[in-house]
């Protein structure tokens, strides 16, 4: 990126043969200012310097003044996708392009205007298991299903300028990016040519993002719209943040978990309200945190909601700079730029000033599980059995409310006893969150080792599954010779990718399959971030999330019924019970054993082969193209169908007339409700439909891999069992179903097309934190393409409502105090909206007037927040993408007609 500076503000360093710009952030704030500045504002301010200096005066206000609705335009050097964010972000570049091409622009202009990587991690499945060969053959398994896929990104790489990949079986995106990709600091050029040293700024597409912030990287994540409008050079928005800092005292106690205390945080900070604040730790025990614990406190954000978790950059990583490999130019420059812009924490500096303070006690922390349904339900280890007892089987003072089905008991005589609910079906170490922490990896390898010696197997309705976040783990382990004791226990490596952390579990064991299906409740148990309702597998609506050490003591265990703190997980050979303390390592073992093993030359190695793939990549091709040949018949590669017939001009004006409410939905909603991206099933009509369309039945895939296809995604809105329409007093199945416009209930897809047929506007009512979870731009593509306009709710998550704004739908929240319940919706009522007219920055009045079918009318006010100009811009044109084939369009047209 070249950038247009004030002169006034840059100032020069000379490292090694190289003399360097910068802008001197001493040069616009004094020594005080500066110093009490929290470091992620710092690199925040740099930014609006750099990129967009006529907003310096503003942001310099709101550091003083606090100045209300201060926007920020955030200008990132380079973008992160996975596939399933950026297969559709393709397919939105190819449509885009058919667009500009028939509304007579340049297609081959619209390309990445910065560096965009893709990291293909989204796609394998956990189908082979607790078998040696399992990488290998989850990896054909994943290459039969999904070529046409990636022959679709070769065909962007040949035919995008400034995009790269890093292929499937290579590492999960928030790892790669720390480990591998992130150089905090950037060089690019002024506009007179002089060599330029900034902060590496990134966001990505993945609500994980803010993992990087554990380095001293500023981003965050954003949705698949967002991030496309980045790629072509358009500014993320948001509004100056609030800045929480968490003080830090003493270390966490030996056996104690960077797990307990992500854990703990996110209960800490859920209930504090962080939902689109910045978070910034500090204080004399954050030196004792290791770099790979805040790689994990940096990886749950999403799941309290904050925007960044950030970590200074302090001796700590650069230690990690180092072990990682990372070259000595590179290192050079960042000892030398974040030394003189002050970005560099030391323990002697004064800490910064935040607009909250959170003391907290690291000795405090203790061990612990989150669950049954959400991150932030925070539980000692010795309260996970009982929390399963009291909110899934409704336990009241020690008697388990009597049910038709309490006392089943389900019976294969292979496991050698009955089950019953709270039998642990899926136990998996994966995700980014702790894989990426040598130290609790060791710790789990370790416990395993000490299991088999006591001759402990997990118990065989356990489905295991070890799935790192990269191929350098596997190296560390196989070093410290762990594997083998992993696989004794049936954590056999079964791939390197997000796999079962985002429902990509594959099938439970077959009789477990069947249990499910008569009732019995099972509980997976992760090392992952998030354990909503169904999100890991369809069959199983319980989960709890642990560290990994953790996950294989409860394979052992085979339930979560059982206190394993204090009861033991199983018999040796003697027939003597063993004991979770008798397992678990002691802190010198672990260390040691990581220090012995975890060395950068393993890292060096990795990253020589970062590009390349394993035998399936290279053995794909593909053509370059300008405009990509669609095929009629794929079942994974359609044309969009927002993308066609976009008008070349826009009333730019915001109305919403005689719109219907489609659904009435309480708290919590997460995008995994909205658009899942668990395995489809074959009496889904997203199965029908593909069957229909000659798709083998054993392929149907995920929805997530089929973000590429309107038709499928539409046909999978809000089909989420949890999905329950408080409009209806009772529904004939389970997941989402309205009232068509003839009034029969219908399954959400059919009965939101029949208003669109009649081209009647949808609105959606909601409760509480609307749209948590993923940063799934197919969570407000499907209710676009589902004709709903608005969503009414009391507050959203913030990737969400920028995804809505995104696709041209307006996120309007109730007045405090006021529901949807209050309004006693009934379904056949009329909505209007006034107020649309002259929206501007800020919070906007709006009123909603309900006329009911008997004719009677009731007004109630709303509020629209909208962030920036950018936002307003985005919904006056119908959305992101329409704006930008516009854009193009205009751009593009008098140099085609020029060089014709």
């Amino acid at each position: 990126m070249i950038s247009a500076i004030d002169d006034r503000y840059l100032s020069h360093l000379q490292i090694g043969q190289t003399r360097y710009a910068y802008v001197d952030l001493h040069k616009i704030l004094n020594k005080d200012e500066l110093s009490r500045l929290p470091y992620s504002i710092r690199i925040l301010m740099e930014n609006v310097a750099r990129c967009s200096p006529d907003a310096l005066g503003n942001f310099i206000a709101c550091i003083r003044e606090g100045a209300p609705a201060c926007e920020v335009p955030y200008y990132p050097n380079r973008l992160m996708f996975h596939d399933t964010t950026c297969l559709p972000a393709l397919a939105d570049f190819a449509g885009m392009r058919d667009m500009v091409a028939e509304m007579g622009g340049a297609p081959q202009t619209m390309n990445p205007m910065i560096p965009a990587v893709l990291v293909i991690d989204h796609s394998v499945i956990v189908e082979r298991y607790a078998q040696a060969d399992a990488v290998e053959q989850n990896l054909d398994i994943d290459y039969r299903r999904n070529t046409e896929r990636y022959e679709f990104i070769k065909w962007a790489q040949k035919s995008l300028t400034n995009f790269k990949v890093v292929p499937p079986g290579t590492g999960i995106i928030h790892q790669v990016n720390m480990e591998s990709l992130a150089t905090v600091v950037w060089e690019s050029q002024t506009a007179d040519g002089q060599p330029l040293l900034h902060p590496d700024d990134i966001v990505a597409t993945d609500s994980h993002t803010p993992m990087i912030n554990a380095i001293g990287v500023l981003g965050w994540g954003v949705g698949g719209l967002e991030g496309q409008a980045a790629m072509l050079g358009e500014p993320v928005p948001i509004s100056f943040p609030q800045v929480v800092g968490i003080r830090l005292s003493n270390a966490l106690r030996a056996g104690v978990t960077a797990t307990d205390l992500a854990l703990r945080i996110t209960q800490l900070l859920r209930a504090k309200g962080v939902v689109g604040k910045f978070v910034e730790f500090c204080g004399p025990g954050l030196s004792t945190l290791s770099w790979a614990a805040r790689g994990t406190l940096s990886n749950m954000a999403p799941e309290y909601g904050a925007t960044v978790v950030f970590f200074p950059f302090d001796n700590t990583t650069m230690q990690y700079m180092h072990l990682t490999g990372r070259g000595d130019e590179t290192i050079a420059r960042i000892e030398g730029y974040l030394q003189a812009q002050g970005l560099w924490r030391h323990d002697a500096l004064p800490e910064p000033r935040f607009d909250d303070l959170i003391e907290l006690d690291l000795d405090a922390i203790e061990p612990s599980v989150a669950g049954p349904h959400q991150p932030h339900q925070w539980r000692r280890l010795a309260e996970a059995a009982s929390s399963f007892r009291h909110d899934i089987l409704g336990e009241r003072d020690g008697v388990i409310a009597r049910s038709s089905d309490n006392d089943a008991q389900y019976f294969e005589p292979s496991f050698g006893q009955p089950l019953t609910h709270g039998a642990i079906s899926l136990a998996a170490i994966t995700s980014c969150t702790n894989t990426a922490n040598p130290s609790q990896m060791i710790q789990a390898g370790l416990l395993a080792r000490n299991a088999r010696r006591r001759g402990l197997q997990s118990k065989p309705w356990v489905k295991t599954s070890l799935s790192p976040g990269s191929r350098v783990v596997a190296d560390y382990l196989q070093q410290a010779d762990l594997l083998d004791d992993f696989s004794a226990l049936g954590f056999d490596l079964a791939g390197f990718g997000c796999m079962t952390c985002i429902g990509n579990s594959g099938s439970l064991e077959p009789h477990m399959e069947q249990f499910s299906d008569q009732g019995l409740k099972t509980v997976v148990v992760l090392s992952g971030n998030r354990n909503f309702e169904g999100r890991v597998n369809p069959r199983v609506q319980v989960g709890y999330l642990a560290s990994p050490a953790l996950v294989v003591a409860y394979a052992l265990a085979g339930t979560i019924t059982v206190d394993i703190q204090r009861e033991p997980l199983g018999q040796d050979a003697q027939g003597k019970d063993v004991y979770l303390h008798e397992l678990m390592p002691d802190e010198a073992q672990i260390q040691g054993l990581v220090n012995e093993t975890v060395r950068p030359e393993l890292f060096r190695a990795r990253n020589a082969m970062l590009w390349d793939g394993t035998h399936h990549w290279q053995a794909l091709s593909a053509s370059g193209s300008v405009q990509f040949p669609w095929a009629a018949n794929s079942t994974y590669l359609r044309r969009p169908v927002y993308l066609q017939n976009v008008k070349p001009q826009t009333s730019g004006e915001l109305s919403i007339k005689q719109a219907r409410v489609l659904m009435v939905l309480g708290d919590n909603v997460t995008t995994d409700h909205i658009s899942p991206a668990s395995a489809i099933p074959l009496q889904s009509q997203a199965g029908q439909w593909l069957i229909e369309h000659g798709e083998n039945p054993n392929d149907l895939n995920q929805y997530s891999t089929r973000r590429s296809n309107h038709e499928v995604m539409m046909r999978g809105a809000f089909v989420n069992r949890a999905v329950k329409n408080q409009l209806l007093e009772s529904q004939p199945g389970e997941g989402g179903f309205a009232a068509a416009y003839d009034g029969t209930v219908q399954r959400v897809y059919d009965a939101a097309l029949s208003y669109v047929a009649r081209d009647i506007p949808l609105v959606v009512f909601a409760g509480f934190n609307y749209g948590a979870g993923s940063s799934r731009d197919w969570a407000a593509k499907a209710q676009a393409t589902l004709g709903i306009k608005a969503v009414v709710a009391q507050s959203f998550e913030r990737i969400h409502r920028s995804n809505l704004i995104g696709m041209g739908i307006l996120p309007i929240t109730f007045e405090a105090g006021m529901d949807a319940r209050q309004l006693q919706l009934e379904g056949a009522e009329a909505l209007d909206f006034s107020g649309l007219e002259s929206v501007q920055v800020g919070a906007n009045s709006v009123s909603l007037t309900i006329t009911r079918s008997d004719g009677t009318r009731s007004t109630v006010s709303l509020v629209l927040q909208l962030d920036s100009r950018q936002e307003i811009l985005y919904l006056k044109q119908g959305g992101i993408l329409p704006y930008v084939v516009r854009k193009v369009v205009a751009q593009s047209t008098p140099a085609r007609e020029t060089n014709a």
